[in-house]
Formats: C-alpha cells, sequence, structure tokens
C-alpha cells in the first residue's frame, strides 16, 4: 500500500508548493503522485459565461466528491486513473485526461481536502498549511490574473462573496483534522524536512516488512 499524504489549506496559501517540495526531496527511485482536488470541480459547459462566474466555486457543492474518492481509492489500490483537467478560464472540464499511474506515495491537496471524512480516513498523514490571510489573498490576486486572465474586480467580488466566507465557513475548521499545522507554508523549510524525514522512515520500515513478508 502507498503513503497518502492530505494537504489542506487555503487558497494560496502554499498547499501546491509544499505538495512539490516533498516530491523533489524524494530518492529517486521513489515514485511520487500529486493529485489536486481542484481538478474535480464539477463540470459548467453547459451554462453560460454569467452563470458560470456567478457559481460558488469555494463551497463543498462544486466539488465531484463521488469522482475524486472513486479515483483515490482506485490509485490506492494500485489502479492507474484518468484525472479530469479543468479549465480555469471557461469553467468546465477539457475533453483529455491527465494519466496518473499508481505510486509509492501519493500526495491530495485541495482547500477541501479534510471536508468528507470518507476522504479524511484515507490519508496516513494530514497536513494544514497555515498561512496569513493577506498573503493569500496577494497570491490568489496574482494567480487569477496572470494565469486565469481575470480582471481585478471579478477577484474582489469572488473573494468577498465566496472566497472568505467558505474559508471561515469550511476551510479553516478543518485544521482540527490535521496531525500537523504548517505556519508560513512552502516556506517552512525546517517543517517540511521533518515531513520528509518521518515519510523516509515510513518508506525503510515499510520496506522491512515487505521483505519480511515476501
Amino acid at each position: 500500500m502507498p503513503l497518502v499524504i492530505g494537504i489542506a489549506g487555503g487558497t494560496g496559501s502554499g498547499k501546491s508548493t509544499i505538495a512539490h517540495n516533498i516530491k523533489a526531496a524524494m530518492a529517486i527511485d521513489e515514485t511520487v503522485a500529486i493529485v489536486e482536488m481542484d481538478a474535480y470541480y464539477k463540470d459548467h459547459s453547459h451554462l453560460n459565461d454569467t452563470e458560470r462566474e456567478s457559481l460558488n466555486y469555494d463551497h463543498p457543492d462544486a466539488i465531484d466528491f463521488e469522482l475524486f474518492a472513486g479515483q483515490l481509492k482506485s490509485l490506492i489500490g494500485g489502479k492507474a486513473i484518468d484525472k479530469p483537467i479543468y479549465d480555469f478560464v471557461k469553467h468546465g472540464r477539457r475533453k483529455d485526461f491527465d494519466r496518473i499511474e499508481p505510486a509509492d506515495i501519493i500526495i491530495v491537496e485541495g482547500i477541501l481536502t479534510f471536508h468528507r471524512k470518507e476522504i479524511r480516513d484515507l490519508f496516513d498523514i494530514k497536513l494544514f498549511v497555515d498561512t496569513d490571510p493577506d498573503i493569500r489573498a496577494f497570491r490568489r490576486i496574482r494567480r487569477d490574473i496572470e494565469v486565469r486572465g481575470r480582471k481585478f474586480e471579478q477577484i474582489r467580488k469572488q473573494y468577498y462573496d465566496s472566497v472568505k466566507p467558505m474559508h471561515a465557513q469550511f476551510v479553516e475548521p478543518s485544521k482540527k483534522w490535521a496531525d500537523l499545522v504548517l505556519p508560513e507554508g512552502g516556506e517552512n523549510v525546517v517543517a517540511v524536512d521533518m515531513i520528509v524525514s518521518k515519510i523516509k522512515r515510513w518508506i525503510v520500515e515499510h520496506r522491512m516488512v515487505r521483505n519480511a513478508v515476501g
């Protein structure tokens, strides 16, 4: 069985940075799969542009949890998955997929990673990235302008209408489920080193057990 790590935290907190820092620190013979929960937004291609922009993408109802849970369980069980690719500019799923092969370590990251118990229970390690709200907001603004081509007024409205209140209602409370809370996100080198050390110990112990059984 692979080691499964769940990473939660607010938008712009540094979840992706933590995930990729962990992956980069692994030995070359250790395979790592990263699964982003925001790839599993429900498809809204049947709606017009105005309707799509008015949806609350920070509420749990925006995520296709059934598909996500099913694919994550398949990946843990040793089966490759075709992860959806979500177009954040058009607010819809693309027709192509991202093939994810089984791996020694599976990292799941997203703002609502800990929201459902059935998914929470799949994680061996649960991390919450706790970053200052101002820093998160600035990162969100920069990403949405530079990567997603949005205007500042759109970003501002979405932030106050959904991002901020949904963080308070769903994301921040999920911190209680974390095994470890990481201040300052991916910039916290000491915390990342501790996590990587724990993962490497797990790998060694897992291999010893596997070799003994084999």
